[in-house]
């Protein structure tokens, strides 16, 4: 397997983390949130002799999805995000493009995916997980043979995601990392986080079982 984090600049301050999965032997290829600057991604996949597969959206807000129709348009692939999210994909008021100073996106969803959906990259295997709390629809994509997951905004090393945005909910969040993450990933896996630096499972635990804040 070949792991490329592009850190992609948007209209916010911090860049959003886009990462290229890639199956050596086959070269099929998946993107994660496709934030901006396409050229910068179709660069690395033609480095990498990628074949794109699909394009995975962890969420439906601006600074996630701003380089999907050129990257579509250039390379091909399938857009795939939660059922609950493909339908904010387009409204305004929740992926908030013109709040943080974007032109109008529009996209369509080429497949809806659900919780414990398996999305397969050559031998590689990613598993849905629905980790609604940053947005309603929002989900994480948890490989297990390579001891990863891709959380987007939902966690970040020592803390999770805005909740006060449409469709946001802390209560929902903390249910989400704890119950489906911290609890049930384990504790070597690498969490790829969409915006910031990458942590452990195991290194974010006392913040949601002992309500201890992390040290840095």
């Amino acid at each position: 397997m070949i792991l490329k984090r592009l850190k992609l600049d948007t209209m916010l301050a911090e860049p959003t983390n886009c990462y290229i999965i890639v199956d050596e032997e086959t070269k099929e290829t998946i993107v994660i949130d496709p934030a901006s600057q396409a050229e910068k991604i179709i660069e690395m996949l033609k480095i990498l002799s990628a074949k794109l597969k699909y394009i995975y959206l962890t969420h439906c807000h601006g600074d996630h999805i701003g380089a999907v129709v050129e990257l579509k348009k250039a390379c091909g692939g399938k857009i795939l995000i939660h059922r609950i999210e493909s339908e904010n994909l387009n409204n305004l008021e929740v992926n908030l493009a013109e709040y943080i100073g974007m032109q109008e996106i529009e996209l369509e969803a080429d497949s809806r995916v659900d919780d414990k959906d398996l999305i397969h990259i050559g031998d590689l295997q990613l598993k849905v997980i629905h980790t609604p709390g940053h947005t309603k629809g929002s989900t994480s994509l948890y490989c297990e043979k390579e001891k990863m997951i891709f959380t987007g905004d939902t966690m970040f090393r020592g803390t999770w995601g805005r909740t006060d945005l449409p469709t946001g909910s802390l209560q929902d969040i903390i249910e989400s990392i704890t119950n489906k993450l911290i609890k049930e990933i384990p504790d070597e896996t690498i969490v790829y986080p969409g915006h910031g630096k990458s942590t452990r499972i195991g290194e974010e635990k006392p913040i949601y079982l002992e309500l201890k804040q992390r040290e840095f």
